[in-house]
């Protein structure tokens, strides 16, 4: 293993490994940065010559000879999840540090695998829980900071839409699951010790499509999460309601608002169904493209060597937390985070 040090005020070169719909928009972002540079894309098939040729830099069908030849500060790995391990380890061990699309790995122990390497090698390794730098989220953060719900009682999260035809290696609670456990842990400031699923398999040939999650954290909050690929239309929403109201946040238009409880304003609805109304205050939120912003944070960890926004450890924890919802739904039986082999407070 090759010791990683801060690039310091260097150029940042970048490598880019995988050339599918992510690959080209981390490429579309970085070549908007100054004082960094996307140097080369690496894929298996034609689409890494077409990426390169459109953006001006050198194509790799073979990712280590990216690393090899190139010696990249950082690469991006935007590849199929099954193969986020081998890569990024590849990367580590010659001393480049890494930003790998989420989910960081499929399993927990490849997720501890590409820990250890981080930990052995001292590189950076963010994870693309890019929901962690949307603004409305943010926002929603510093508001719970300030004490606007005093105690939460439950987050709720919805993630739906149609069905993805190019995701093949894993099903929806690792593919899009890991985004939703990583928020509501966030949130609630602490990690679930308790989690129970259902799953459902619909229109993928060979894993769930549908996920229905409950997560119980040590204060006693309750997160549910709703994921789905059977959605005709796409659905990015948060609910988190406390003792002194309601904060509800749609991840695409990055639109925040505030219900206050009150249940003095009681009204009738239809003349006969009784419900109570608070004020509803909608928070300003400045609009910023969440996949920016985390490249941004990436880069400058390169830059000056501090720990990224979502690190590893975070993307190993939503590896944790997804397949023991997917241990539940198979046991039909609550899982025990506790029970999850993970070396957090250990290596």
């Amino acid at each position: 293993m090759t010791r990683w040090t801060p690039a310091g005020n260097a150029e940042i070169r970048i490598g880019l490994i995988g050339a599918g719909a992510m690959g080209r928009n981390h490429a579309r972002v970085i070549r908007t940065f100054e004082n960094a540079r996307l140097v080369a894309v690496a894929d298996a098939d034609e689409r890494a010559a077409r990426l390169a040729a459109g953006v001006g830099v050198a194509s790799h069908g073979d990712p280590v000879a990216l690393l090899d030849d190139e010696r990249p500060h950082a690469v991006i790995i935007a590849t199929p999840t099954t193969t986020h391990a081998a890569l990024a380890i590849a990367a580590l061990a010659r001393g480049i540090a890494v930003l790998v699309e989420k989910p960081l790995a499929p399993t927990v122990d490849e997720a501890v695998a590409i820990l250890d390497a981080a930990r052995e090698t001292g590189a950076p390794v963010a994870v693309g829980h890019v929901e962690r730098h949307n603004p409305a989220v943010l926002e929603l953060g510093r508001r719970l900071r300030e004490g606007w719900l005093s105690t939460v009682y439950a987050v709720a999260s919805r993630r739906a839409g149609p069905f993805p035809a190019r995701i093949r290696d894993v099903g929806v609670t690792v593919d899009l699951a890991t985004h939703d456990v990583d928020i509501l842990s966030w949130i609630a400031g602490e990690r679930p010790v308790r989690v129970y699923a259902e799953t459902a398999q619909r229109l993928h040939a060979t894993h769930e499509d549908l996920l229905y999650g409950t997560l119980h954290f040590p204060s006693g909050t309750t997160g549910m999460i709703d994921v789905n690929w059977l959605t005709p239309a796409k659905r990015r929403q948060l609910t988190v309601v406390g003792e002194e109201g309601m904060f509800e946040l749609d991840y695409l238009t990055q639109r925040l608002t505030f219900t206050r409880a009150d249940v003095t304003q009681k009204r009738l609805i239809r003349g006969y169904a009784t419900t109570f109304e608070g004020d509803v205050a909608v928070i300003d939120v400045d609009p910023i493209e969440p996949l920016a912003a985390e490249l941004r944070d990436f880069v400058d960890s390169v830059r000056v060597g501090r720990r990224p926004t979502v690190a590893a450890e975070d993307g190993l924890w939503a590896v944790a937390i997804a397949n023991a919802l997917l241990d539940s739904a198979r046991t039909r039986a609550p899982v025990l985070l506790d029970q999850v082999p993970m070396a957090l407070t250990t290596r």
